[in-house]
């Protein structure tokens, strides 16, 4: 089984930005599309970004496309997300996954999660 581990978040002020990891373990990601979900208190998991296993196709969710950038370094079996001009409506719980479930460009969920890394943006 894979194991992912997120870092990276952290308290940041508006218009600031942060980087998140997602480190892989127990088999390698290299073959499949990863991806970055984030879920706020009181509302429903959102899909933000995807990759896929090559690094060469990336999807983005409307509310962060042109601001939050994915990419993955294979070799280190490690996804990344750049996060900038945050605003606080991006505060949330942030998860990476594997194995995602659903369409390319939009996917609804994933069988394999992270933990989740906290990110907070103040107004």
């Amino acid at each position: 089984q894979v194991q992912l581990v997120e870092s990276g978040g952290g308290l940041v002020q508006a218009g600031g930005s942060l980087r998140l990891s997602c480190a892989a373990s127990g088999r390698t990601v290299r073959y499949v599309y990863m991806g970055w979900f984030r879920q706020a208190p009181g509302k429903e998991r959102e899909f933000v970004a995807s990759i896929s296993g090559s690094g060469l196709i990336t999807y983005y969710g409307d509310a962060v496309k042109g601001r939050f950038t994915i990419s993955r370094e294979n070799g280190k079996n490690t996804v990344y997300l750049e996060m900038n001009t945050l605003k606080p409506e991006d505060t949330a719980l942030y998860y990476c996954a594997t194995d995602l479930v659903g369409t390319y460009n939009h996917p609804m969920g994933a069988r394999t999660w992270g933990q989740g890394t906290q990110v907070t943006v103040s107004s």
